[in-house]
């Protein structure tokens, strides 16, 4: 790299600079130890690498470049060599870097650490990708662009809770660009989420010594109402002849596959989506998750769903019982032939998570306890009882029992409505539980 220029420091790019740990750098060959700092996100800062009186290398940041010139921070930067050179360290006299550090910054900083594994989850463990992809998305579509440009130091509590409440009011909601990709919403589900996410960015920045508080400690998330949208006995029979007629008008097979089998084991959209053949045990009459949102799992399924799953095609090497239509991936599609198979039943507000609630409603309907419908679902552990929860024949009966009753419902099979035994509120025992309608 020759002596750094305005022209030449405009030109820099992440792609092109040399890499060096978290961030990437350019050198000024004439004047040692001053450089320019690439963010992943683009922004560029003067810094000087030095070494101090202990012999210890250390790294200041100078300036924004924007806000001042190559020109004047070199001149900078000869001022601090020659403190240098007279034992003083200016890392010692400089402000903490997190006091002017942006939220931009910080979250790029941390989505290079945590893809590096470098940054440790709730679990100990390096965080999943699957966290890093919500992640990555929060902050792109809400927290850089109504937090990016703001300085860590000058951020107080206010600050954030009104951001929370712009998020909650559709402030940075999009519509879908083409054909594919989500689309961006507002509510305050996911404002009080994506608070979570900035309060966990920012505690990891401190803890590793980015910045020196967290601004969003203490921040009031916003509490959301909890979905309690399940389908009737009735419902579930009209969503079975509109999937037959869907079948019949030539609407995507994996689709309707899938919406069935998530009807019948109460599977995460993600998980049943992403199950791949090697993890069925069909003697067993289970399916051994490596991992899930609430870690390795073994979970059970009932005949019924374990029929879905065996007349699936092979389609090539794919490991997946729902492979993508094109690329190595598995299939994603199943919420478009949803909401098509809904308006041809008349049926609102159904979302496959309505579908994971309409498993445990029939579970409940049942009379099967709060504590075998939490392990049908998957629930991470809350307590010592739930421990001795594991494969044996009740639960396998359980699992059988429920898919069996939803595939009566589906086919037209239905038999006469049962009394209900008991209501369960799985929603009030655990955030990620179903309950009945009231």
């Amino acid at each position: 790299m020759a002596k750094l220029t305005k022209s030449l420091v405009e030109a820099l790019e992440p792609s092109k600079v040399g890499v060096k740990g978290s961030y990437l750098f350019a050198w000024d060959q004439e004047l040692r130890g001053f450089g320019v700092q690439v963010m992943p996100s683009g922004l560029k800062s003067f810094i000087l690498q030095y070494r101090n009186g202990e012999k210890r290398s250390r790294r200041i940041v100078i300036g924004r470049y924007g806000v001042m010139t190559v020109e004047e921070a070199r001149k900078e930067a000869r001022v601090l060599l020659g403190k240098i050179a007279k034992g003083v360290d200016p890392a010692d006299e400089k402000p903490p870097e997190g006091d002017t550090t942006t939220i931009a910054e910080i979250c790029d900083w941390y989505l290079t650490e945590a893809e590096a594994g470098r940054i440790l989850g709730k679990s100990r463990r390096p965080i999943k990708p699957s966290t890093l992809k919500m992640d990555r998305s929060r902050i792109e579509a809400h927290l850089k662009p109504l937090l990016g440009k703001r300085q860590v130091g000058a951020l107080k509590l206010g600050d954030i809770e009104g951001v929370q409440a712009a998020i909650s009011a559709g402030r940075t909601s999009k519509a879908r660009v083409g054909s594919r990709g989500g689309v961006t919403t507002g509510g305050e589900g996911v404002a009080s989420r994506t608070m979570s996410t900035l309060h966990a960015i920012l505690e990891h920045a401190v803890r590793l010594g980015k910045i020196e508080r967290n601004p969003a400690k203490g921040v009031r998330r916003m509490a959301s109402t909890a979905r309690k949208r399940h389908l009737s006995r009735a419902e579930i029979g009209k969503l079975g002849e509109a999937l037959r007629a869907a079948e019949a008008d030539g609407e995507h097979p994996k689709g309707i596959a899938a919406i069935r089998f998530l009807l019948l084991t109460g599977f995460r959209r993600m998980e049943g989506l992403g199950l791949q053949r090697a993890w069925l045990d069909d003697e067993e009459g289970s399916i051994h998750f490596p991992d899930t949102k609430s870690g390795a799992q073994t979970r059970v399924i009932g005949d019924a769903a374990i029929k879905v799953l065996l007349t699936q095609p092979q389609i090539g090497k794919s490991p997946y019982f729902f492979p993508a239509d094109w690329g190595e991936g598995h299939f994603i599609g199943v919420v478009r032939v949803l909401d098509r198979v809904c308006a041809m039943a008349k049926l609102e507000d159904v979302t496959p998570h309505t579908l994971r609630h309409t498993f445990a409603s029939v579970a409940a309907e049942l009379g099967f306890s709060e504590l075998t419908i939490a392990a049908l679902l998957g629930h991470a552990a809350r307590g010592v009882t739930q421990r001795y929860i594991h494969i044996d024949e009740a639960l396998m009966m359980t699992s059988d029992k429920v898919a069996e009753e939803i595939a009566d419902l589906l086919d037209g099979r239905a038999s006469p409505p049962r009394r209900r035994v008991r209501r369960v509120n799985l929603a009030e025992s655990n955030p990620e539980a179903v309950a009945e309608e009231p």
